[in-house]
């Protein structure tokens, strides 16, 4: 049977590249995998120190049973340009940072050592998509996912591609199509059997054929007692092959969920109801490591969407992500829209054919996600090509049928080829696209962004973002500001069946190139920061999930009254989704309920708290001593949740909380830890910048510097294991708390 095993430890890696590859090795620096190149400072550097030619190397010992098997390493991805050696001969280019390749080493491996070497190019070579003009992200140079190190039979399956029929009826169905390797062409034949099992590994069906070779599908029809993928239930079975011949036998297996998921003109539809999107763009990077960060941090982002914000799709922007991150949207129920690379810019022909093979190569890899429910087939924010995306749809719609296709632009009146018209819309805000002398408009109609007299599939792929960046320390009134500008669009999609929903500019912060941001490298568009602490706009999206997930209530405020230009805290948004809010304030209390009148289509609005509801004789108790303030939320008449803000906020707690406390041993497993300045109430000191130190013993390193400062009241690091069991001890120390000790374990 096939064995994959992880190639990630034992690296040398060479700053440079030389021809004297030996040479490379002695003189390397021990690494293991995923890498980036160069770690780079949280802001304020130069992003061409990573564009540059780097050299990764390995040992690769030859072991008999090696012997008459077919022997590769797969790399996951590695950015940008990358070159396989063995021993010195070139085995394979790739050209493409984001998708897998697989260097086939099979007939050249010798008795003794082998030397693997790697050589990564991360020049923005205009040949490769998304390069040849300005790029609003980083690409950083390096091995920065996994290796794996795959040995089959001489002929052994390649790929399976599932599809399920008869989804949504009592009795289901599904085809496996099973597509074989046989790179030496041997005459063969052989047999498949395929086995479709539930998550506690029970085989519910099977079915068997013989094989010449060639691709071969198989079907298992009438399947009773079959859940449906939800997203509150997402259901995944496996399929199970099994190649059985006289080379010898092969197994590959990939999960899967029976669910139909359709853009229509009247909106989108998961397993034929309507489901209104409420999602947000992801960017895959992460402070000081660029891209380089393993399974449980790409997990940890796909759980931050599902749990803490509560959204419903996630869009790769804008590039195929990590198999991680969309396993873990599979498991957790998170609709996913994935698209090639690309940034505006539409090369040559040579250009556009390698984009094309990106097509190709995203959709061979993640056809069987259920979580993925459109391929984004056009390079986002570009022209229209008409040749070149006639040709990325046709592949796309010929490699798989069952899911529909999109292009993200902002022009309007672009050519619709794909299925679903899909529009970074900013007009809020945008005082030089057409229409903005008109009353403030969150979106426009889809026939005013299409130029179409009807209705099509029609998704708001970007709004704010760039329109309004807020970093997570910025003066009350801007968070306020950003808050509305995501309650005021998402408002705008709930009230318009034709729209499928949107998805906002962005998760959270991340670096880009110096064309971008605000200077220091940091585009702040995010609804967090790039430690994936929340601001105020990210109860936004919380505070729109059912009470009976999470009840929320979130006033967007520091409770100080001279924080504002004008004084005081009024206009109060409180970001909730109970029924009503009190606010208990010296003499004043006031019960209020939803602002229904600015905010009518949204599931759960918030409450707004301004002079409509005061006397002139309440309005002047605000005047006196400020004092503390105690909001109460209330569902069905009853008190469900509490919180009391107060008037004179003192460091009080050094807040230390690692997401995880074991960790896994081997395999650079990491993560998050935030650092949080909290007052006697234990809400966020929003404007404390002292510095904190972290130490480390035991077997765990801190990603980035040790010494960090609090941004907004919090900062955050990752931890990552360094591949000793053992205990962990982490220790926080700021001048102005005591000191705090988190203990961990390595397993």
């Amino acid at each position: 049977m096939r064995t994959l095993a992880s190639f990630n430890d034992a690296w040398t890696f060479h700053k440079g590249f030389s021809p004297d590859l030996v040479r490379a090795l002695r003189e390397g620096q021990a690494i293991s995998l995923p890498h980036n190149a160069v770690e780079l400072p949280f802001n304020y550097f130069d992003e061409t120190c990573y564009q540059r030619a780097f050299t990764y190397q390995k040992i690769l010992a030859w072991q008999p049973d090696l012997s008459g098997r077919e022997v590769s390493l797969v790399f996951d991805a590695a950015m940008a340009d990358s070159v396989v050696y063995l021993n010195g001969t070139e085995i394979i280019a790739h050209q493409d940072g984001y998708t897998p390749f697989e260097a086939r080493l099979t007939g050249l491996l010798r008795e003794g050592d082998n030397l693997i070497t790697v050589k990564i190019d991360g020049s923005e070579n205009p040949a490769i998509p998304p390069f040849g003009g300005r790029i609003d992200y980083l690409t950083y140079a390096g091995i920065y996912r996994d290796v794996w190190l795959k040995v089959v039979a001489p002929v052994a399956i390649a790929n399976i591609k599932i599809e399920t029929t008869n989804t949504l009826a009592d009795a289901k169905s599904v085809s496996v199509r099973c597509d074989l390797s046989n790179p030496q062409g041997l005459a063969f034949s052989g047999t498949i059997d395929v086995e479709l099992k539930n998550t506690e590994g029970e085989v519910l069906a099977s079915v068997a054929s013989e094989t010449d070779g060639s691709s071969t599908t198989l079907s298992m029809e009438e399947l009773p007692d079959l859940d449906l993928w939800t997203l509150d239930n997402p259901v995944l079975y496996e399929i199970a092959v099994t190649l059985t011949s006289a080379e010898g036998s092969d197994g590959y297996s990939s999960h899967f969920g029976f669910r139909t998921a359709e853009f229509t003109p009247e909106g989108f539809r998961l397993n034929g109801k309507p489901l209104k999107i409420r999602g947000l763009n992801r960017h895959q990077s992460f402070p000081y490591v660029g891209y380089a960060m393993g399974r449980a941090a790409q997990e940890g982002d796909a759980d931050i969407l599902k749990d803490m914000l509560k959204c419903n799709l996630v869009r790769t922007s804008h590039y195929p992500q990590s198999k991680w991150f969309l396993d873990q949207c599979d498991r957790i129920g998170l609709l996913v829209f994935e698209e090639i690379p690309g940034w505006q810019h539409i090369g040559d022909e040579q250009w556009k054919q390698e984009s094309i093979r990106n097509v190709r190569r995203m959709i061979e890899r993640d056809w069987n996600h259920p979580s993925i429910v459109i391929w984004g087939v056009r390079i986002n924010e570009s022209l229209d090509d008409h040749d070149f995306y006639v040709e990325t749809n046709r592949l796309a719609r010929a490699l798989d049928p069952t899911r529909q296709t999109g292009g993200v632009r902002y022009i309007t009146d672009s050519e619709l080829l794909e299925d679903v018209y899909t529009m970074n819309d900013f007009i809020l805000g945008n005082e030089e696209l057409p229409g903005a002398n008109r009353p403030r408009t969150a979106l426009r109609s889809q026939q005013e962004c299409t130029g179409l007299s009807r209705n099509v599939p029609y998704l708001i792929t970007e709004f704010g973002g760039h329109m309004y960046p807020t970093k997570i320390h910025d003066q009350e009134q801007r968070q306020a500001e950003h808050v509305r500008r995501h309650l005021e669009v998402l408002n705008a999609a709930h009230g318009d069946p034709s729209i499928s929903g949107c998805i906002g500019w962005c998760m959270f912060d991340y670096n880009t190139h110096q064309d971008f941001g605000s200077g220091d490298r940091i585009c702040y568009h995010g609804v967090l920061d790039m430690f994936r602490e929340p601001k105020f706009a990210a109860f936004v999206y919380a505070s729109q999930c059912d009470p009976s997930n999470e009840v929320i209530l979130k006033p967007v405020t520091y409770w100080a009254r001279g924080e504002r230009s004008i004084g005081g805290v009024l206009p109060l948004i409180i970001l909730t989704n109970c029924d009503e809010v009190e606010l208990r304030y010296g003499s004043l209390t006031k019960r209020i309920g939803p602002d229904r009148e600015n905010f009518p289509h949204l599931p759960h609005p918030p409450v707004v708290i301004d002079h409509r509801h005061f006397s002139n004789d309440e309005l002047g108790v605000w005047g006196l001593k400020w004092e503390d303030g105690f909001f109460t939320g209330f569902i069905d008449g009853k008190p469900v949740t509490s919180l009391h803000m107060i008037p004179n906020p003192l460091p009080t707690t050094l807040d230390i909380r690692p997401d995880r406390q074991v960790l896994k041993a081997e395999g650079r497993d990491s993560t998050r830890v935030i650092v949080r300045a909290l007052d006697q109430a234990g809400a966020r000191l929003p404007f404390l910048n002292d510095v904190v130190a972290i130490k480390v013993d035991g077997p765990a390193r801190v990603i980035g510097p040790e010494t960090i400062t609090f941004q907004g009241g919090t900062t955050g690091f990752w931890l990552e294991t360094t591949g000793a069991p053992g205990s962990i001890s982490l220790t926080a120390s700021s001048l102005r708390f005591d000191t705090v000790k988190e203990e961990l374990q390595a397993v």
